[in-house]
């Protein structure tokens, strides 16, 4: 800004010295101390010219991807020519490879409490299988001796009851028949008392009989098989509810047993992401060039308010911060910073006229590539009011010229004129918000409106009020007026 200043001022007394040359060859008015500018005809270009730096059109910048601050232990040297693979930073990370040998110990314990928790799942798998097998073995069992009883034994016992009535009743038949004969052969002496009384025992002894036969029958179908029957279905049901408990108990130890090898594998996982992190940033401790270039260190592009210590063996680094920059093109772009004042003349495609101290004579032509939507933010602080957009200029040609890190001089020619008239911008003031000048006349000094166009902090462009020839005030009247532009 104060170089602007300094030119706009020094363009002025210029113009003064030139108009105060030809208002003394002019007589009179010159006497009275008025000094005029004579507006002329010709070629006018509108440039915009502001300070930029040199920069390669396209680059690979290395940044540190280490976790906090590690010290430089090797940098390669700025301004030296690499090929894809050579080593260009080494960061110490002494503490991280303690670290990784620790965390491979935790990592190998987790691992065999891992194994250890898959052989329980196995185990726990294997009684499970062993408990329902043998509950359902059992049910089996209990099912197998209800039918046995339903089809075989109690049918068998009911029919061996029932022959055992059977024949007690035809032995009693027999023994009665027998008694009763062998009355009729007692009456008749034919046979003795005592063989008498021995027919008539086994007759009452029959009688016994029939009656015990008639009794367990009874028993058996009024008792015994209820009784049976009950006890078998109830085991049946109880074997059904053990093998139930022995499934769910069975699921629960599987379930447990999976829920610890879960978390042990989560365990595990975890572990060993922190040792793969460990050994992903050991890796990151050695920067190669991922191509071809000459090494470019990234605090010999820092901006005059950034701070940063210069890149050196034992400097701290910290995460994310630019180490080097390799440029990955031969052409160039200048970058420049353009006042918000500017933006509204200025369009990308423009042309651009750059030089370079280092290349003194030289103009190399460019085109307006970029101008940022927004101003740059770490400006502010050196003036709050005033508001600058980074501007990006594409250099046409400037191999072996020009370099990374050079200051220059760009012009951006807003628009060029092949015959246009033009007078000082401070002879333009403004009246009542419309521009005018004080045009020397005969009788003097007189205001006259005109129409302007554009300027460059220098000469602007007259569109209509004035003629070729015609001579302007060069310092008018302030009075209620403004200074145009």
């Amino acid at each position: 800004m104060k170089k602007r200043i300094l030119f706009a001022a020094a363009a002025a007394l210029a113009a003064a010295g030139g108009a105060a040359l030809l208002a003394r060859r002019g007589g009179a008015d010159a006497a009275a101390g008025e000094l005029y500018a004579p507006v002329r005809r010709g070629p006018l270009s509108i440039e915009l010219a502001e300070d930029g730096e040199i920069k390669p059109s396209q680059q690979l910048i290395l940044k540190s991807e280490l976790e906090g601050r590690h010290s430089i232990l090797y940098i390669i040297p700025e301004g030296s020519l690499v090929q894809p693979g050579d080593l260009l930073v080494e960061l110490d990370v002494a503490s991280t490879v303690d670290e990784k040998v620790n965390q491979e110990i935790a990592v190998k314990n987790v691992e065999s409490g891992l194994e250890m928790k898959r052989e329980d799942l196995e185990i726990a798998k294997n009684q499970a299988a062993s408990d329902v097998e043998l509950a359902e073995q059992e049910l089996a069992f209990a099912r197998e001796d209800l039918v046995k009883y339903e089809e075989g034994e109690y049918p068998n016992k009911l029919d061996e009851a029932k022959g055992a009535v059977t024949l007690a009743e035809q032995e009693l038949e027999q023994a009665k028949e027998k008694y009763e004969w062998s009355e009729k052969l007692h009456a008749e002496d034919f046979l003795s008392e005592s063989e008498l009384k021995g027919d008539e025992l086994s007759w009452r002894h029959k009688e016994l009989a029939l009656a015990t036969a008639r009794g367990n029958l009874s028993l058996l179908e009024t008792y015994t098989h209820k009784r049976e029957l009950a006890k078998l279905r109830s085991d049946v049901r109880q074997k059904e509810a053990a093998l139930d408990r022995v499934r769910r108990k069975a699921a629960s130890a599987i379930l447990q047993e999976e829920s610890a090898l879960r978390a042990k594998e989560s365990e595990y996982n975890r572990q060993k992401q922190k040792l793969d992190k460990l050994v992903e940033q050991i890796g990151k401790a050695k920067i190669v060039a991922p191509m071809a270039g000459q090494v470019i260190y990234s605090t010999s592009n820092q901006r005059p308010w950034e701070n940063n210590e210069p890149l050196k063996e034992g400097v701290e680094v910290w995460e994310r911060r630019d180490l080097i920059i390799l440029p990955t093109a031969d052409t160039f772009v200048a970058s420049a910073m353009v006042r918000e004042s500017a933006l509204k003349s200025l369009a990308t495609g423009m042309p651009v006229r750059v030089t370079c101290d280092a290349a003194p004579g030289k103009v190399f032509a460019g085109t307006l590539s970029k101008i940022a939507p927004m101003p740059d933010s770490g400006r502010r602080w050196m003036n709050p009011d005033i508001k600058e957009y980074p501007a990006e200029i594409a250099v046409e040609g400037g191999v072996g010229e020009l370099k990374n890190g050079m200051g220059c001089r760009v012009r951006i020619v807003v628009a060029e004129y092949g015959d246009a008239l033009s007078v000082p911008v401070q002879c333009v003031v403004r009246v009542g918000g419309r521009p005018c000048v004080w045009v020397k006349t005969p009788r003097g000094p007189e205001r006259r409106e005109v129409e302007t166009g554009l300027d460059d902090n220098r000469f602007v462009r007259i569109v209509s009020g004035l003629s070729e020839g015609e001579e302007v005030l060069l310092v008018p009247p302030l009075g209620n007026s403004t200074p145009e532009g």
